[in-house]
Order: C-alpha cells, then structure tokens, then sequence
C-alpha cells in the first residue's frame, strides 16, 4: 500500500516538473503561430481562426530568409566541428587520465574545471582584438576555436569519469592476444565508451548550439554569424513593431535539431551504461 501512494506521490511530482519544463515551451510555439494582431491580446492560444503560418513564412521565405537561413547554416556546421574535435581530443585526454599516472595530472583536470568555470565575457574584448588582427574576426574557426574551450574542459571531465569505470582487464586481454596499445584502445575500450562519448558529444553541441556572447561579439556578418545572435539582429515590420512572433518561430525550428539529436541517440546513451562490470 505504501509503495502504491509512494508511485503516485513521484508520479504527481514528474507531471509537475514535466508540466513545469515544458510550459515555457509550450508557450513559445503558440506565440509562434500567433498573427501580430493577435500577440498583445495575452491569450495563451491563438485566438480562434487566428492560427497563421506568417512567423515562419518570414523567416524561411520572406524578408527574414537570407538572416535566419544562413545563420541556421553556420549554426550547424560550427557546433558539428565544434563538438568532433572537442570530442576526439577529450577522448584522448581522458584515456590517459583515467588509464595513466603521469606528473601533473590533477592539475590538467582542475584546470580544465577553473577554464569551464571562467566568464566568458571577460575574455571577449581582448579575444576580439587578437581576432581582428590576425585575421579570424568573423570566421567559422574564429568560433570554433572559442567554443572549444566552452567543450572541451566539460567532455574531459565526463569522459574521465566514464573511462574510469571501464575494466582495464580488457585491455590487457586484448593486448595478450596480440593487439598493440592504439588497436587495444580504438578495438576494445572505445566500443564500451561508445554510451559516454554519445553522451559528451550531444552535452558538447548543446554548449555550441546556444552559444550568445562569442556569436555576437566575434561576427559581424552573416558569413558566421549564429541564430542565438542572429535572433538579435531581427526586426518587426515596423520600428514600433517587435518581432515576437518571427523569434518564436525561429526558436521552435532551432530546437528542432536538438530534440532530434536526443531522439537518434537516446538508445545509444542509455544503452551499456551499465555495462563493462566486472565480478570479483
């Protein structure tokens, strides 16, 4: 009996957090269908026969097209190349801190904890002036760059802790049988951090993704500009109008490669998290 009002107490609790979580979301997309008429009337609905589709028309084929267009297209490329490199050399990094013991290893992870904790708008001014003079002011690897030391340090972390737990045994194993260190790791353990690295990999893109200050401050066309700073550069159709409706539509179609990314890997994250456990 206790455990049956005990499921419906955690029960009731995930509805709210869920309803809590999702209202804000909710909100955005039906803002994001509502007619400019139809914004100021504080109605959480469109009003009935109001529904329209003019947010997106204007970010995806009117006057809005070529900001939001290109800034999607440098969103997805400069998180993407962001996240693989910041994951291939976490990878590495955290193999070697989980797997040896060398001089000086605390301090790579706790510097690597002091750079993620470190406020990004103190370093943007001097970054912007050494941008500009050796030529990667408004340039994907002018983001890129940037945005590994926002992925980097938080992939190492949790790709450590991962690699920690793998059996090194295995490894070992693979190496009597004849495999060289580099076949050992790439053939053995990398397959059993598979759950981690999927894991790392989106939490890395989710940094990238939603970047502001780096977007805004280091472009200043739309040859790298990304929508979080994109979104700041729109305009309703008046100077008297804001563009509510527009950033709302062009908020649900950025969230959309988030959501999907969470959907094609989920099974990879949650599967083998539990693997790798070795008896005594």
């Amino acid at each position: 009996m206790t455990s049956g009002k005990q499921k419906i107490i955690w029960s009731g609790i995930a509805v709210l957090v869920l309803i809590y979580a999702l209202f804000p979301v909710a909100s955005i997309l039906s803002t994001s269908f509502k007619a400019p008429s139809d914004l100021t009337s504080g109605k959480f609905l469109p009003s009935s026969g109001a529904s329209t589709l003019e947010n997106y028309q204007q970010i995806l084929v009117g006057d809005a097209q070529g900001l939001f267009l290109s800034a999607l297209r440098n969103s997805i490329g400069i998180a993407l190349i962001a996240t693989v490199i910041a994951v291939v050399l976490a990878t590495l990094c955290a193999y070697a801190i989980a797997r040896l013991d060398f001089p000086g290893k605390k301090i790579v992870l706790t510097t690597a904890l002091a750079v993620s904790i470190f406020p990004v708008i103190s370093i943007v001014t001097p970054l912007f002036n050494l941008w500009r003079n050796i030529g990667l002011y408004d340039t994907w690897l002018g983001l890129i760059i940037p945005y590994l030391s926002l992925t980097l340090p938080i992939s190492i972390w949790t790709l450590a802790a991962f690699f920690r737990q793998i059996p090194w045994e295995l490894e070992q194993a693979a190496q009597v049988d004849g495999a060289t260190t580099w076949q050992a790791f790439r053939k053995a353990i990398v397959p059993l951090a598979a759950p981690g690295v999927f894991t790392t990999a989106i939490i890395a893109f989710f940094i990238a993704w939603n970047d502001f200050v780096y977007g805004i401050s280091l472009t200043s066309t739309e040859s790298a500009r990304t929508v979080p700073a994109a979104l700041a550069f729109f305009t309703g159709a008046s100077q008297f109008e804001a563009p509510t409706g527009a950033i709302s539509a062009a908020a649900i179609i950025v969230t959309i490669p988030v959501v999907l990314l969470v959907l094609l890997f989920q099974r990879q994250i949650v599967s083998g998290l539990t693997q790798g456990a070795v008896k005594g």
